[in-house]
């Protein structure tokens, strides 16, 4: 009717209510111990891996191809399957976002670093870092501990929450679950070990691409979310391109200027030390309170990347239908 404003499509609601339903789920109960979908499709990928894996570019291309291609193409057929009952199809969305994003273990591991750190003891610290990142612990103390899981929290905030939504926006199902295959993929082999030097290019490359749009959607939100949005578009403009990687970059660097810290420096990989560009420099050092900071922003970029997210389908839809 004239003057009423349109509603949303159909499809636009699936995602809304599912998007919104999945985080609930994932606050709720996090990552389940044993039995979730993600470490499932890491065996999987293994399994690939051993049946397909030479020293070359190509045979990476092609293992990177299978265990993506075919995660998309199962989520595609499971929402073709449901397509026309909308009750079940929230609940498949609601789904795919549960396995795919990770913001609640990430968040519980970060504090409970920070709780042992607070506590003084850098054993237990150091005992669960890995499970939050892949820095060697031994070589960290109190203070380069801390800066690593804000620095951990601010990436997983992308790689585990911001860009699984935006592809579930732009593609439903099927982009959800293709997401967090490339992203697992690139944690699994896009590393330079002597083993995935060529063998993991392709999975590297693509998680490049695929985590593009996501970072920038993050370092816009701890952009708008954070307590300094100067200094976060400040720090984000001078220091994001001087990270060796083109996604962590931005999140890092506005991360850095909205809680006011100091991130990059020093670190060490597996023996492998690198010295990375300083972020935010006019920051101060990174303190333990700082973790619980940078959850908290992390929930703060979350709920805005959803908004974001069902504003942005309900805009497209409505360009769609005025053009029809």
């Amino acid at each position: 009717m004239p003057g009423r404003s349109p509603r949303p499509s159909s499809a636009t609601a699936v995602f809304a209510y599912g998007a919104a339903a999945g985080l609930a789920l994932d606050l709720l109960v996090g990552d389940p111990r044993r039995g979730h979908p993600v470490a499932a499709f890491g065996r999987a990928a293994a399994g690939v891996e051993r049946a397909l894996w030479h020293d070359h570019r190509g045979w990476g291309a092609l293992h990177t191809a299978v265990c993506a291609g075919s995660t998309a193409a199962l989520g595609a057929l499971a929402a073709r399957t449901v397509r026309n009952r909308p009750a079940a199809s929230i609940a498949l969305t609601a789904a795919s976002v549960w396995a795919a994003v990770g913001g609640t273990t990430l968040g519980r591991e970060a504090r409970a670093i920070g709780g042992a750190l607070a506590a003084g003891d850098l054993e237990v610290a150091r005992e669960r870092l890995p499970h939050l990142c892949g820095r060697d612990p031994h070589s960290l103390d109190g203070p380069a501990m801390a800066r690593a899981v804000v620095e951990s929290v601010a990436e997983n905030t992308s790689d585990a929450v911001v860009g699984a939504l935006f592809w579930g926006a732009v593609a439903g199902v099927p982009g959800l679950v293709a997401f967090r295959a490339v992203n697992t993929l690139d944690a699994m082999v896009g590393h330079k070990s002597p083993r995935h030097r060529r063998f993991g290019w392709a999975s590297a490359r693509l998680d490049d691409l695929a985590g593009w749009p996501g970072a920038r959607l993050t370092a816009v939100a701890a952009t708008l979310a954070g307590g300094d949005p100067r200094g976060a578009a400040r720090a984000w403009r001078a220091d994001a391109a001087k990270h060796p990687s083109p996604n962590a970059g931005p999140v890092e660097a506005s991360f850095a200027g909205a809680l006011g810290v100091r991130l990059g420096g020093t670190l060490s990989y597996a023996g492998r030390t690198e010295h990375r560009p300083v972020l935010n420099g006019r920051g101060r050092p990174v303190e333990v309170t700082d973790i619980d900071r940078a959850v908290r922003l992390s929930r703060r970029v979350t709920g805005l990347t959803l908004a974001a997210c069902v504003g942005g389908r309900m805009i497209a839809s409505a360009l769609k239908r005025r053009n029809a």
